[in-house]
């Protein structure tokens, strides 16, 4: 299958180009009951829409299309402790790079510099440097008797949500994919939020394969890009990995001439981050970081269709899904979704570029 360019806009580099309006009304504070029941604007190349629920994606989708999902697991990486000095102080883990020392995220960030002690219930910790992008290394101990740093830790944990969402307290669990397994995301892997277990078992009784890999999601995959220009932005690495029998399924589906319908920007990018590293287009075996920033006028040489949510403005995320479909079909998509009411965001509702 011929790789897949984005029309028409290649070359845009104006950061300020991916930006629109939203009401805060449409900004989904709730998930969808049950997960399927959510909204889903089918676009296909040449730009016509139907509006249809995710329920339906078996009827959208073809006997022999391979669905790609990301089962990476939320981890509770918001903490609550103090500092030894007195005064509370949040933490959010956003990498682990040994046993104990993780990059984090931190409040007040003016009082966490190097050497500043602090305590997450009996897990000690302390801050051995801050960084120039504001980020903290901290190494904690485990409490006596206790072998295991990182799962004494963790155990205080909350599940992070999105700063955008306010006031949700719900089950955890409904911030997870139903096929989450592997640890280690600090944000959902959303456009995976929509499937129930009875969805996945339709869509492989109509002869659609589900293939699985896992892409652990940073904090810097959704925040607005600060720089003026694409070529300026530079993403923060993520973690992933396509077991050699998860890339032979795919490839074997794209043999027999199914399209891969990947489930998120996260699966696109590790797919993607694959292909680039073996020289594509065959798809190969995969792990370790990935940095990818996909911007209009790449050349995807795996991905042919995408489920997706909407995003939010100058995110590198609307910028990936503005490459896979061009930003003027993309603009045009979210100015119906806008007009339509739907729901935006990690609880809102999903958008199939075809």
């Amino acid at each position: 299958m011929a790789a897949r360019v984005a029309p028409p806009l290649a070359t845009i580099e104006d950061v300020a180009a991916f930006q629109y309006e939203l009401p805060a009304e449409l900004i989904a504070q709730q998930p969808a009951e049950p997960r399927d029941s959510a909204r889903l604007l089918a676009v296909a190349r040449d730009g016509s829409r139907e509006d249809r629920l995710v329920r339906d994606l078996p009827a959208l989708l073809r006997a022999g299309d391979v669905l790609v999902v990301n089962d990476s697991r939320v981890i509770p990486a918001r903490l609550f402790g103090a500092r030894a000095g007195g005064g509370s102080v949040e933490l959010l883990l956003l990498r682990r790079e040994s046993a104990g020392a993780w990059e984090c995220l931190g409040r007040p960030g003016r009082r966490l510099r190097g050497g500043t002690e602090l305590t997450v219930s009996e897990v000690r910790g302390r801050v051995e440097e801050r960084r120039e992008d504001g980020s903290l290394l901290v190494r904690f101990q485990a409490p006596a008797g206790v072998a295991d740093v990182d799962g004494a830790l963790l155990a205080h944990g909350q599940v992070p949500l999105p700063p955008y969402i306010r006031g949700y307290h719900g089950d955890p669990e409904r911030y997870q994919t139903v096929y989450a397994r592997t640890p280690g995301s600090v944000a959902a892997p959303t456009a995976g939020l929509h499937f129930t277990p009875g969805l996945l078992e339709r869509l492989r009784d109509g002869g659609v394969e589900i293939a699985v890999l896992t892409l652990h999601v940073g904090v810097g995959t959704f925040r607005p890009i600060s720089a003026a220009r694409l070529a300026e932005h530079r993403m923060h690495a993520e973690w992933c990995e396509i077991t050699p029998a998860a890339a032979e399924h795919i490839r074997a589906a794209r043999a027999r001439g199914g399209r891969v319908v990947a489930v998120g920007t996260t699966v696109v990018r590790a797919l993607e981050s694959a292909a680039l590293a073996a020289g594509g287009p065959e798809l190969v075996p995969f792990r370790g970081w990935t940095d990818l920033f996909i911007t209009p006028g790449f050349r995807f040489q795996v991905v042919d269709a995408l489920l997706t949510n909407f995003h939010l403005p100058r995110s590198s995320l609307l910028v990936l899904v503005s490459a896979f479909a061009g930003w003027e079909q993309i603009r045009a998509a979210y100015a119906h979704a806008v007009a339509h009411r739907y729901r935006f965001y990690s609880f809102g509702d999903a958008m199939l570029l075809l």
